[in-house]
C-alpha cells in the first residue's frame, strides 16, 4: 500500500488515511463526484473561517498586534527594501 507524504508522523493517521483512500477507490463515479463537491464545500468553508481568523488577529489589539507594529515600524525607519531586491525573479 502506497504511503501518503503529507508529512503526518502519526502512523494512526496515516493509517486512518490509508483507510479512507481505499474506500474512496471503492466509490461509483457518481460517488465520487459527490464526494469531491462535498470536499469543495468544506474547504470553501475553512478558507472563510481562516479568513475570518486573520482579519480578527490583525484588529487593534489581536494577536498580530506586535508584529504589525514592528512592521509599520521598520516601514517609517526604511528599514524595508524592494521584494525584486529580495527575490531573484531571473
Amino acid at each position: 500500500m502506497q504511503r501518503f507524504k503529507g508529512g503526518c508522523e502519526n502512523e494512526e493517521m496515516t493509517n486512518r488515511v490509508e483507510q479512507i483512500s481505499e474506500h474512496v477507490k471503492s466509490l461509483s463515479v457518481s460517488e465520487r463526484e459527490e464526494l469531491l463537491s462535498w470536499l469543495a464545500e468544506f474547504e470553501l468553508s475553512q478558507a472563510d473561517s481562516w479568513e475570518a481568523e486573520i482579519t480578527r488577529d490583525t484588529q487593534p489589539g489581536g494577536r498580530m498586534q506586535r508584529v504589525l507594529d514592528r512592521v509599520r515600524r521598520d516601514i517609517a525607519e526604511k528599514r524595508t527594501m524592494l521584494l525584486d531586491q529580495v527575490i531573484d525573479n531571473e
